[in-house]
């Protein structure tokens, strides 16, 4: 079956697709908008102003959110966030720090060792999940917690990891005019989707045509700027989804070391393929790096594409570039004839982990 047989046959993406990844992917703006109505219901303790900084537990998909909402947050407000990938609290958490711990399934190990001993600590504390061992700890201990509720996995439940972020940090006064860029990348997504979702034919589709072109390949994703965790996103998209290698450099420091590896091994050179995520409002001298290192990949024999965000706000040009990468992953997956929902890796990971004892 050729690649637009495959990829613009429903019938086909459904065989490929039992776990209905494509329908969680699809229904991102929709996601945005229900998650971002709830959070603001969230009463959120007048005290939690009082802050200097944000500390955010989370792992995998649980985590990503945070990374974005750093880079967002960074552009509007001195209060800097800080994403802790570990069963240790940091030692700097105090009581002028607001600490968030966000767990799909509220049973992520590493996050519930470091929310236990926040609980020691006079940090403001508030959790997101569905629920498990972490929502019980947050109520047995009078934490504020968004619970909600979705049927899918982690990964597919972005909006309901970075909505809240946003909402907390208006309801806190640090992104008090979030509203309007919330609105903007939703309208973004949605104009987006018309133009990559499924119904789209691969002729005129720029996500199954990226995916055609990464099919059989090492995807590279750079980024910059507020791209450069959404990079990231790709990356971990295209692990999990796609169950391919990936990997993500974001500018101008992967031209300060990544730049001198082009040519070698030779090999990899036939095998790598980069895609860049632009934006019109990266820095200048950023853009003349991303320029630089195009002209040295092209020297190097490696291909490699854009992806130009948009929308005006930093929120929709993430979020456009987020549901690309989603529907590229999802694309390559049912070209490499692997189901896209399943990581049935990590959860033996999980369960041998639970065994260690």
């Amino acid at each position: 079956m050729s690649e637009a047989a495959l990829l613009d046959d429903a019938q086909a993406r459904a065989r490929l697709d039992p776990g209905g990844m494509g329908d969680s992917i699809r229904g991102l703006p929709e996601q945005c908008r229900e998650a971002w109505e709830a959070a603001r219901r969230l009463e959120i303790p007048a005290t939690y102003r009082e802050i200097d900084r944000i500390v955010i537990l989370g792992m995998g998909g649980s985590a990503i959110a945070g990374d974005i909402f750093r880079l967002l947050l960074a552009r509007e407000c001195p209060v800097p966030v800080l994403n802790q990938r570990h069963y240790d609290l940091p030692p700097y958490v105090d009581g002028r720090t607001l600490l968030i711990a966000a767990s799909f399934s509220g049973n992520t190990e590493e996050t519930l060792s470091a929310f236990q001993q926040g609980l020691a600590t006079p940090a403001k504390k508030l959790v997101l999940t569905t629920g498990g061992r972490l929502l019980t700890t947050a109520r047995a201990n009078g934490v504020p917690a968004f619970v909600f509720q979705f049927r899918g996995e982690p990964r597919s439940a972005f909006g309901f990891g970075l909505m809240p972020l946003l909402a907390v940090a208006e309801a806190t006064g640090l992104m008090p005019g979030v509203v309007r860029d919330v609105e903007e990348a939703i309208a973004a997504m949605e104009s987006l989707r018309s133009r990559i979702g499924e119904e789209a034919p691969l002729a005129d589709n720029a996500a199954k045509a990226l995916a055609v072109k990464l099919a059989g390949r090492l995807p590279v994703i750079y980024g910059a700027e507020v791209l450069t965790e959404v990079a990231h996103r790709w990356k971990s998209q295209l692990n999990e989804s796609t169950k391919v290698w990936a990997f993500y450099e974001h500018l101008p420091e992967a031209n300060h070391n990544a730049l001198v590896s082009y040519d070698l091994p030779p090999e990899l050179s036939r095998l790598v393929y980069v895609v860049y995520l632009r934006s019109p409002d990266f820095h200048p001298r950023v853009s003349l790096h991303g320029e630089f290192s195009q002209r040295a990949l092209a020297e190097a024999g490696v291909e490699y594409a854009e992806f130009r965000a948009e929308g005006r706000s930093a929120l929709a040009q993430a979020m456009t570039c987020v549901l690309m990468g989603d529907y590229v992953s999802y694309y390559l997956a049912l070209l490499n004839g692997v189901d896209p929902t399943p990581t049935t890796v990590i959860d033996n990971l999980k369960a041998w982990l639970a065994q260690q004892q």
